[in-house]
C-alpha cells in the first residue's frame, strides 16, 4: 500500500513516509520525521523535525514487525486537522483498537502518546507529557509540563492538570487539578471563560469542586448545559475500566 497524498503538502527530504500513510492538504512534515501505517492525516498539520508516528505499541509480548510492515491487526492512527505536533513528539501505533487525535491540539515538544490512546480536540499537552496505553484525554483539556498519566488514565473535558502531576485516578470535566497522586483542587473557572461557559454554571461547579476538594475522581453533578461533557467522562472511565 503505497502513501497517498494530498494536495500542496510542504515534506521535507529526509523524512521517511511508509506504505498506508494517507495524507490530506497543506500539511508540513520536519526534518527526519518518521510516519508509517496504516496512520489517515487530516489538512494543515504541522509535524515537526524528528516527530514518529506509527511504530508498533511498547508491550512486552506484543509483535514488532519490521516498522513499514502495515499488516497489523488493528485500526491504526488517525489525526485530524489543524495540530501542531512539534520536535521528537512519539505517537505509538495501537494494539488492537485505535490510536487518535482529534483536530486543534497543540503537543509540545517531546510528548509521548501510548497506543490506543484517545485525544480530543483542541487539547494542549506541554513539553513531556506522557501517556500510558489506553489513556483518554478530552476535548480542550489542558496538561501541563512533564505531566504522567497511568495506563488507562482519563481526563475530562475543560480540564487544567497542573504541571508534574501523576494521574491515577480520572480526572472530571472542567477541574483544576495538581499533585502527586493528582488531586482534584476546584474548578478551571478561566477554562471555562474562555469555552464561552456562563457565570452560573462556571460558580456552580467552583462550589461543588471546592467542597470534594482533595478527593481523587472527584465528580459533582453536571450543571445545567454541561451534561454532555460529564456523561461522555462516564462512559470514557467505563470504557477504561472495561
Amino acid at each position: 500500500m503505497s502513501p497517498s497524498f494530498g494536495r500542496v503538502n510542504r515534506i521535507h527530504e529526509s523524512a521517511v513516509i511508509g506504505p498506508g500513510v494517507t495524507l490530506g492538504d497543506h500539511n508540513v512534515v520536519g526534518p527526519h520525521a518518521v510516519l508509517l501505517g496504516p496512520v489517515t492525516i487530516g489538512d494543515g498539520n504541522w509535524i515537526g523535525p524528528g516527530v514518529v508516528i506509527g511504530t508498533p505499541a511498547e508491550m512486552r509480548g506484543a509483535p514488532h514487525p519490521q516498522p513499514w510492515d502495515t499488516t497489523g491487526e488493528h485500526g491504526g492512527i488517525t489525526i485530524g486537522d489543524n495540530n501542531v505536533l512539534r520536535e521528537h513528539t512519539c505517537i505509538h501505533a495501537p494494539h488492537f483498537g485505535t490510536t487518535t487525535i482529534g483536530g486543534d491540539c497543540y503537543i509540545m515538544n517531546n510528548c509521548y502518546v501510548g497506543h490506543d490512546g484517545h485525544i480530543g480536540d483542541g487539547v494542549t499537552m506541554a513539553s513531556t507529557v506522557v501517556m500510558g496505553g489506553h489513556c483518554t484525554v478530552a476535548d480542550h483539556a489542558n496538561l501541563g509540563l512533564s505531566a504522567a498519566l497511568h495506563q488507562r488514565s482519563v481526563v475530562g473535558t475543560g480540564t487544567m492538570v497542573g504541571m508534574g502531576s501523576v494521574v491515577v485516578e480520572p480526572v472530571p470535566p472542567y477541574a483544576k487539578a495538581y499533585g502527586n497522586p493528582c488531586r482534584v483542587v476546584g474548578a478551571n473557572e478561566v477554562g471555562m471563560e474562555r469555552l464561552g461557559i456562563g457565570p452560573g454554571a462556571i460558580s456552580e461547579l467552583a462550589a461543588a469542586y471546592e467542597e470534594g476538594s482533595g478527593s481523587g475522581g472527584t465528580q459533582p453533578t453536571a450543571p445545567a448545559g454541561l451534561e454532555g461533557a460529564f456523561a461522555d467522562f462516564e462512559s470514557a472511565v467505563r470504557r477504561a475500566r472495561a
